[in-house]
């Protein structure tokens, strides 16, 4: 949970009020909460943790009026590099609202952006996590980024 933790937090803004510990501390709570999951694997854990901590940032964003305000926090393109190194801020609220239309369109892409780029996981982890073969992941990750660029540029409102 804390590598999952730290690939969230470095994605986010500097100076953030939610730190790594808060957030596993939160997801942790809400996993001792789900009494009735039948846990199967060390996969389902992780994609079930990936999940939890994409709720808690998503719902600290919320708290803290972000849409209100205007955002604030630097757009980013969803690339191949963002899962391996830090980078800027990724408008949470917004790629979360994108999600949710691709899962709605196709939910395994979306759980493949999910487990890949809030969750960090490999090709090969997302592969085993979802019981699909790793060149399945690599097609939908990219369908998927396409997708949700398509999605995500269609909100922007440059100045």
């Amino acid at each position: 949970m804390r590598r999952l933790a730290r690939g969230y937090m470095a994605r986010e803004r500097r100076g953030h009020t939610l730190q790594t510990t808060a957030l596993i501390n939160e997801a942790f709570v809400r996993l001792t909460g789900a009494r009735t999951v039948q846990w199967q694997d060390r996969a389902h854990f992780v994609g079930i943790s990936a999940r939890l901590m994409r709720r808690v940032l998503v719902d600290h964003a919320r708290a803290r009026g972000y849409r209100k305000r205007g955002g604030g926090a630097l757009r980013t393109t969803l690339t191949e590099g963002l899962i391996a190194t830090p980078s800027p801020a990724v408008d949470v609220i917004a790629l979360d609202r994108a999600l949710e239309k691709l899962s709605a369109v196709d939910a395994r892409k979306s759980r493949v952006v999910e487990l890949r780029f809030f969750g960090g996981l490999s090709v090969e982890e997302a592969a085993d996590v979802l019981h699909v073969s790793p060149d399945t992941v690599k097609r939908d990750w990219r369908l998927a980024r396409l997708w949700l660029l398509r999605e995500i540029g269609g909100q922007r409102h440059d100045v």
